[in-house]
């Protein structure tokens, strides 16, 4: 092996900025073109530590509380869309198309949605209550096992009202 490549005051001057802007060791290293090894006692020789694991993992844990937050407030967000998609199963439905040899854009209302419809209806809410379930499990409730077992239950109910199996 040969010898190792000197440290240069430059370098040395290089270790402090980065180290200043909060770079870690092996960040520094790749930077630089050196080894972990190198940066450490560059560090050591300028009075600057790399110990710093009590701030990582505090760091570390608030962003995984922000998350857990944001996926706790999505998952309450797709609960909406799901009761909201849900209300319109049953509602009056706005059906529009364009025709006609004047390509003339016409409008009706039905009573309720055609049972295709409703099938996509069922299927987005479906859909969002599972993704909901997934981004926040319940915890009080008995599980998602049981949540799902009643969403089944629920949707077999709606089937059997509509005549659609």
């Amino acid at each position: 092996m040969g010898a190792a490549k000197p440290v240069t005051d430059k370098e040395r001057e290089r270790v402090r900025q980065l180290h200043a802007q909060g770079k870690g060791r092996n960040e520094i290293a790749k930077i630089l073109g050196r080894s972990g090894r190198t940066i450490s006692e560059i560090a050591t020789g300028l009075g600057l530590s790399f110990a710093r694991a009590g701030e990582v993992r505090q760091a570390t844990e608030i962003r995984q509380a922000d998350l857990a937050a944001r996926r706790a407030a999505f998952a309450i967000k797709l609960q909406d869309i799901a009761e909201a998609e849900a209300a319109k199963i049953n509602q009056p439905h706005e059906y529009w198309d364009w025709g006609g040899k004047e390509h003339d854009f016409d409008t009706y209302t039905a009573n309720e949605p055609t049972p295709g419809d409703k099938r996509a209806y069922m299927s987005l809410v479906a859909t969002a209550v599972d993704r909901s379930l997934k981004l926040s499990p319940p915890k009080e409730e008995g599980g998602a096992d049981e949540v799902g077992s009643l969403l089944v239950g629920l949707f077999d109910k709606l089937r059997a009202k509509h005549g659609d199996h």
